[in-house]
């Protein structure tokens, strides 16, 4: 559902960008509270560009200038009707990841494991990973790590451990395993968000192993080394 979500997002700001309309360029958020309100009074007719930027919320009331002139496009008929229906769709997808949210919630909440709702509270600690991001990694791994003797074979069995592996002076594949997918994700989405931090440990080791692999393999390097400390958080946590 997110990935339908974010696929439906660029979708509606391509179209915005194709009548010219800017607001991905201020908001931080292409389809946030303000965004959206804005989209949806361009989708129903309105064009004066003072009335539209008016509808912006918080923060973003402190860019009116900015978005006055992002409103400012050269919107169709065309356009209006299909932003309206995308803008439908995305609040659709919306409401259904929120359910979903809601439910997965109450299944760690209500799990007869006492350990699973600490341990998803233990993960999202962890400053690169937020709560959803700790329910997938739960969810896929659990928090029995006795079944991993060491964090290699959890590496390896998640399909983020490459290495460079040389038998009778031959170079083998230092190619992933598979792996879930869905753990992938979130560790990679994990390794993104350290990449962006401040003053951590994980942000300094991204720097250093950028300049020498560039940004997506070092990003899965990072999500490797997350997975490191999920390994030993949940080990010592329950022994």
């Amino acid at each position: 559902m997110i990935r339908d979500r974010t696929a439906l997002a660029n979708r509606i700001q391509k179209l915005a960008e194709s009548a010219n309309i800017k607001l991905g360029q201020v908001a931080s958020d292409a389809l946030g509270v303000s965004a959206k309100l804005m989209l949806r009074a361009l989708s129903t007719g309105e064009t004066v560009a003072e009335k539209i930027s008016n509808l912006a919320r918080r923060s973003m009331k402190r860019k009116k200038p900015e978005l006055r002139r992002a409103v400012t496009g050269r919107i169709t008929a065309a356009h209006r009707s299909i932003l309206a229906d995308m803008l439908d769709q995305y609040e659709v997808i919306e409401s259904a990841v929120r359910r979903v949210e809601q439910k997965i919630h109450q299944e760690v909440e209500s799990s007869p494991d006492p350990f699973i709702q600490e341990a998803v509270k233990l993960l999202d600690s962890i400053p690169a990973i937020a709560e959803t991001v700790a329910q997938i990694i739960v969810s896929e791994i659990g928090v029995d790590m006795s079944r991993f003797p060491t964090h290699k074979h959890l590496s390896s069995w998640a399909g983020m451990c490459p290495g460079n592996n040389e038998s009778a002076g031959k170079q083998k594949s230092g190619k992933r395993t598979k792996g879930s997918k869905y753990l992938r994700a979130a560790l990679v989405q994990a390794g993104w968000a350290a990449s962006h931090q401040k003053g951590t440990y994980l942000a300094a080791k991204y720097r250093r192993l950028v300049k020498r692999m560039g940004k997506k393999k070092a990003v899965v390097a990072i999500g490797h080394s997350v997975l490191v400390i999920i390994y030993n958080i949940l080990k010592e946590k329950a022994s």
